[in-house]
């Protein structure tokens, strides 16, 4: 039985901690990077995580969906951190960050597949810092030395061939919605995307001048008005797939949305299969748990065979 068991909420932040003779365990939200969407809520094994709806005022546009966390109910495995694809949360266990379902393995990490070639940047150049949502790209121009100057100083500077350009993107943050790549004019940016899949808006069934998902939407582009018909429509190109536009829906079925592949490290579990299978449709599901028994079924008969010529 645990000593004491803590919620905190701040501003920023949502905490909740277990402590034990022996253990002290917390679980923090960082709700500057929550954008409210579903799938740590549908991850979780122990159903303790819960997205609210955030009620609408008339006149007001639509708000994030809210998250709350029950410390009876969690039980510090760490499955939601992982998984979330902006990074939100923090498991700590005595203080130390620590993810116990990536420490015995049985649980993936989320692959941010981006690579960047600055030597195709111009020297002026920050539309990828501009065009980021969240602000995590910084662009800098370095001058002979290493002293960092201003795009008006490299304008002016003679020798533009001895500038360098670093641009900095805190990988370990970003959802991977490529706006960055598909903004830059010199094609300097790489970035494989976490999820993919489908996200189609019924417009039989979407309400006229409804925007709440627009309204919600982390990723600029990944919906839009369409002013021919005044409905929100999608674009799966920097859609990143969270869901938070499915939660603030006031229609049913109005908006569909159908993960179909995930990124992710390699991993063979159940603890992982049943997440999958949640967060995943169902022919998804089966064919990575076709893949994996297949990967399994082949190393089992490498082994019978490397046993069968040493005897």
């Amino acid at each position: 039985m645990p000593l004491k068991e803590l919620k905190t909420d701040t501003e920023n932040t949502l905490t909740i901690e277990r402590i034990l003779h022996t253990k002290r365990y917390s679980l923090t939200l960082d709700k500057t990077l929550c954008v409210g969407c579903e799938i740590c809520q549908i991850t979780c094994p122990r159903e303790a995580i819960e997205i609210k709806k955030t009620p609408k005022k008339n006149g007001e546009k639509a708000q994030r969906p809210i998250f709350d966390v029950s410390e009876q109910k969690c039980s510090y495995c760490g499955m939601c951190e992982p998984i979330c694809p902006f990074s939100a949360l923090e498991v700590r266990v005595d203080g130390q960050r620590m993810v116990p379902v990536l420490e015995k393995e049985s649980f993936p990490k989320l692959i941010r597949e981006i690579e960047v070639d600055p030597t195709k940047c111009d020297i002026d150049c920050i539309d990828c810092q501009e065009v980021c949502p969240l602000n995590l790209i910084s662009v800098k121009i370095l001058a002979p030395g290493g002293k960092e100057i201003s795009p008006e100083e490299a304008r002016s500077m003679p020798n533009k061939e001895n500038l360098k350009v670093k641009v900095n993107i805190e990988k370990n943050l970003s959802p991977c919605c490529r706006l960055c790549e598909l903004k830059c004019p010199k094609g300097a940016i790489h970035v494989r995307k976490i999820m993919h899949g489908i996200l189609r808006i019924n417009l039989e069934k979407c309400p006229d001048g409804c925007q709440d998902c627009l309204d919600v939407c982390p990723i600029p582009g990944a919906l839009y008005l369409d002013e021919s018909d005044r409905k929100v429509h999608t674009n799966e190109t920097f859609c990143v797939f969270c869901g938070t536009c499915t939660i603030v829906c006031p229609v049913k079925e109005a908006l569909v949305l159908d993960r179909r592949t995930i990124h992710h490290t390699p991993v063979s579990s159940g603890a992982w299969n049943k997440a999958l299978e949640k967060l995943t449709s169902a022919k998804e599901y089966s064919k990575e748990a076709k893949t994996k028994a297949l990967t399994k079924a082949k190393k089992m008969a490498e082994k019978r065979l490397l046993l069968k010529e040493a005897s």
